[in-house]
Order: C-alpha cells, then sequence, then structure tokens
C-alpha cells in the first residue's frame, strides 16, 4: 500500500477521507495546525496516521499526495483581510507544498490537488471541463489554486485537480448549516430559486480520490459532481419532503446582499457543472440523483 501526504485532513471531506484511506491499508502523513488535537479525534486511526506541523518534517517522497488546503469559503464574509486568506489558506499552502516535493528525491506516482466549481464563473447552462474560467474573485481563486500545483517539477507524475461542487454529508458543510432551519419549516427557496446547485455526496467524492490514487483515469481537471444538477428550487422542495418539513419561506435576495455582501454570489448565482471526463473515464456514482443522496444521509 502507498504513503500519502494529505492537507485539509481534518476538514469535512478529511472527515470520511481519513478512514476510508486508512482502511484500505495506506500509510498516512497529515499535515495540520495542531497535530495533538488532530491525534486525539482520529486517535482510532493511530497506526495509520503520521501528523506534521509543515512539510520540513517530509524527508522522504511520498507515493502520493491529496491537497485539500483550505479554509471554508463561505464560512463569513468576503472582507479584503478574509479575501487574503482564503487565498493564501490555498495557493501559499500548495506553493510551499510544491516546493518541498521539489527538494525531495524521486516523484510522486499520484498528485491530486483540490479545486472548485466557481473556477466556472456564475453559468446557465451546462459546464463541462472543457469550459473556461470565469473572472469573478471565485473563479480567479479556483485558477490560481489550479495554476499554483502546476509548478510541480515532475514528469512521470499523475497529476489530477478536483474542482469540488457542494459536498453533501451530515454533521457539518453545506447541510449541516441547513438542517435545522428546515427541520424548523423555515427552509425556502433562495430569491427566485432558478440558480443551479451542482452537488456532490461526500461519499462519492471520496470514491473519486480513491480512484484516482490507483492512476486508472487520465490525468488533467475532473469536475467533482453528481451528473445530476438541481435548480435551488428543486433542492428545496426535495430536502423539505425528505425532513418531511414545509419550504414556504422565500429569502429575498437584496436583504441577504446587504448582510452578505460579495459572499451572497454563491447563493444566488450557480452553474449546472456536469462531471464529463469523470463518466468518459468509467467512474461509476453511488449517488447520481438529489433525491436518493439526501435519502441516504437523513434516513
Amino acid at each position: 500500500m502507498a504513503q500519502i501526504l494529505l492537507t485539509g485532513a481534518t476538514g469535512f471531506v478529511g472527515d470520511a477521507l481519513l478512514p476510508a484511506l486508512a482502511n484500505d491499508g495506506h500509510s498516512l502523513i497529515c499535515l495540520t495546525r495542531d497535530p495533538v488535537k488532530a491525534a486525539r479525534r482520529f486517535s482510532a486511526l493511530a497506526a495509520s496516521i503520521h501528523w506534521i506541523e509543515s512539510f520540513a518534517e517530509v524527508d522522504a517522497m511520498p507515493d502520493a499526495v491529496v491537497n485539500l488546503s483550505g479554509e471554508g469559503i463561505a464560512d463569513s464574509r468576503w472582507t479584503d483581510k478574509r479575501k487574503r486568506l482564503l487565498r493564501s489558506s490555498r495557493i501559499a499552502v500548495t506553493e510551499q507544498l510544491v516546493a518541498r516535493l521539489n527538494t525531495l528525491d524521486g516523484e510522486p506516482d499520484v498528485v491530486i490537488s483540490g479545486s472548485a466549481i466557481g473556477y466556472y464563473g456564475a453559468q446557465t447552462q451546462d459546464v463541462t471541463e472543457e469550459n473556461k474560467s470565469g473572472l469573478d474573485f471565485s473563479a480567479r481563486l479556483c485558477a490560481d489554486w489550479e495554476q499554483a500545483i502546476g509548478g510541480l517539477d515532475s514528469e512521470a507524475t499523475q497529476i489530477y485537480t478536483l474542482r469540488i461542487g457542494v459536498v453533501l454529508g451530515r454533521a457539518g458543510g453545506f447541510l449541516g448549516r441547513l438542517e435545522i432551519p428546515f427541520r424548523l419549516g423555515l427552509g425556502g427557496p433562495l430569491g427566485n430559486g432558478q440558480q443551479m446547485l451542482s452537488w456532490i455526496h461526500r461519499d462519492d467524492l471520496v470514491a473519486m480520490i480513491r480512484w484516482m490514487l490507483s492512476g486508472t483515469p487520465d490525468a488533467g481537471a475532473y469536475n467533482a459532481t453528481s451528473p445530476h444538477p438541481v435548480s435551488n428550487e428543486e433542492f428545496t422542495t426535495t430536502f423539505g419532503q425528505i425532513l418531511k418539513r414545509p419550504t414556504i419561506f422565500r429569502v429575498p435576495e437584496m436583504p441577504m446582499r446587504l448582510v452578505l455582501g460579495e459572499l451572497a454570489d454563491l447563493l444566488f448565482k450557480g452553474q449546472p457543472v456536469k462531471p464529463q471526463r469523470a463518466l468518459d473515464q468509467g467512474f461509476q456514482f453511488e449517488y447520481p440523483d438529489l433525491r436518493g443522496a439526501l435519502a441516504d444521509l437523513f434516513r
């Protein structure tokens, strides 16, 4: 089994990814700001994980790298200070990772580096990996993030870029913010509800990462989204039905924009993103449709 270097290991995706990789028999080196706290949190996996605070502690080339570093994009209003943190936690960390790998002997077999569907900017027509990047803040952030991994000095490494959609899972993430309001009957569409939501079940995202670690698919950029994006209206209705709660409180756009500023674009704009390359390469989604995904998570 492989030795894998991970960043972003203690995030929402990492919560599911670490146990999966450990169960696959891999040896994991995980970057975190607080190794002691992380070791306590994942104590059941202690035999498989070595926690580090700095890339300087990596003294030999790993077999593979999974780079998912980054502060939560929707955690707070996008002030100038917040924008700098969003960029540094993605781009600067990736540049530090690349710089360290370039000093080590050998090459990793596989590098998987995170990005997001914000790369495309707001869109109304179907989006595939062939589309160019957008021009807004999140698009520039993702484009620069992807460019940072391109500095890796390697000819034989399979490099994958994961443009991740909205990740659906319990106890955190997107649904973690919505579950209580919806259970209280306070859920409703955002604005006109026609903006598209490109989502992926967290288990499918973990499966896609494991698939890429095998080196099976061709290298390059992949949209990590379900084959079936939905409108905000459809998401709201379906989530309410799964929870058996009404969804009658439509959220007006203008007051939310006054509160959230530019961050509101994530809520009131969207893009219907299709995982065309993953489908073409034979990846099988366990949860391709929203109702099935939500039913699994809230059964």
